[in-house]
């Protein structure tokens, strides 16, 4: 558990027109579901979204709400902010307890770029997907995931199939081996591999043309 616990004020009536009033009042708007249970419109205080958001344990982590003292396990799903001041409009709160097997994204850390060969060789690490939808117990939800690329070359792609995920964790989509990362040429690698393929060329043109020459000589 990450201690986090907001206090939440049920909302009588649904729509644009509430939600508007709750954020007039200072508060985040915001909605309870699944747990076997219908939907419940809640806000939240402005203030307690934002420590906790700043807290960086509030998205994708079980947290506590209270409602008059009860206390219940959820799950924040999602949380949207407004794209001119970046604050909290709405928050999205799943339903969970201890035993509870959840979807959830994780991010994810690539680790050995400092010695894998295809970058020291000039490629680029080419990052198909900075996270991860894992599926786990609720209380086991993985900070990060690490990706090791210490190993890879100019060419390579790193699968799902290839990370070592913590236990009991595993991927949320099963219908295939998903690509993580690949190293890819850089344009000046291409550049400098061209260079050189033009240089031999040239050399052995050269050298052709020496050995020509020569011949004609004699």
């Amino acid at each position: 558990m990450t201690g986090i616990c907001l206090d939440v004020v049920v909302r009588e009536t649904t729509g644009t027109g509430s939600s508007r009033e709750a954020r007039r009042n200072g508060a985040v708007p915001g909605v309870i579901y699944g747990g076997g249970k219908d939907p419940v419109a809640i806000a939240l205080r402005k203030n307690e979204v934002l420590k906790a958001i700043n807290s960086g344990q509030f998205l994708s982590n079980m947290i506590e709400i209270s409602h008059k003292g009860e206390k219940q396990k959820v799950i924040t799903k999602d949380v949207q902010f407004h794209p001119v001041s970046d604050m909290p409009v709405h928050v999205d709160l799943y339903r969970v307890d201890e035993t509870s097997v959840i979807e959830v994204e994780v991010s994810v850390i690539f680790k050995g770029d400092d010695i894998a060969p295809g970058i020291k060789k000039g490629g680029i690490l080419n990052v198909v997907r900075h996270s991860i939808e894992v599926s786990c117990p609720a209380v086991k939800i993985p900070d990060s995931i690490t990706v090791d690329i210490s190993k890879m070359e100019i060419g390579d792609s790193l699968h799902i199939s290839e990370v070592e995920l913590p236990e009991d964790v595993t991927p949320a989509i099963t219908d295939r081996d998903f690509t993580i990362a690949t190293i890819v040429s850089s344009r000046a690698s291409k550049e400098s591999q061209s260079g050189e393929g033009a240089e031999s060329d040239g050399e052995a043109a050269e050298g052709e043309a020496a050995a020509g020459t020569g011949d004609g000589d004699a």
